[in-house]
């Protein structure tokens, strides 16, 4: 079963959060922040990652740690429930429209964090949520998720459906990478024999 349970505490956050990648996209986001337990929701049901994500943090100076801590914790999840890596897809790419939005996604599972992040908002708020945090946001989950992570909004003009769409690319991506590979269940996929 690749699943995984967690808990990341500091003196800003604390953050428990449970995976299965063997799920059909069921979540319980809680972080306290509205706008982004939206975009992990949507995470969730497109990647069929079942998630549960539960954070206390200090909002009251604003959303940066909550938002990156959440994101470390979901990628180190991510990354453990993945285990050896063994008989996965690891690649995955998704170009996903929100309305007049269009956004790409590439994943590699290779256990090295890179994110490329092409992605400009013409808003620095959707409602009280900094646009810069979705940054952030991806930058942490690569990170702990040892994935490499191409995020790039072609074009579009409503914040929100920008940074949906983003979510939602990565969402499907993460889901074609963590999937098993029928044809080649038992190997590491890659040439050096480990990811």
């Amino acid at each position: 079963m690749r699943q995984a349970n967690l808990e990341r505490v500091t003196t800003e956050t604390r953050v428990s959060v449970s995976v299965d990648l063997e799920g059909s996209g069921a979540y319980d986001v809680r972080t306290g922040v509205g706008f982004l337990d939206h975009m992990i929701e949507q995470l969730s049901r497109h990647s069929l990652i079942d998630l549960t994500v539960l954070c206390e943090g200090d909002t009251h100076i604003d959303f940066h740690h909550t938002t990156e801590d959440t994101a470390l914790a979901i990628g180190a999840a991510i990354s453990q429930a993945l285990g050896d890596r063994k008989g996965i897809q690891r690649f995955g790419s998704a170009l996903v429209a929100m309305d007049e939005a269009l956004s790409r996604a590439v994943v590699d599972l290779s256990n090295r964090p890179y994110l490329v992040w092409k992605v400009d908002f013409s808003r620095d708020k959707i409602g009280e949520f900094d646009t810069e945090l979705f940054r952030e946001f991806f930058q942490a989950l690569s990170q702990t998720g040892g994935m490499t992570l191409h995020i790039e909004n072609h074009y579009g003009t409503n914040a929100h459906h920008i940074a949906e769409s983003c979510f939602k690319a990565t969402a499907r991506a993460l889901r074609q990478a963590c999937e098993i590979d029928a044809r080649k269940a038992d190997a590491v996929p890659s040439t050096k024999g480990r990811l």
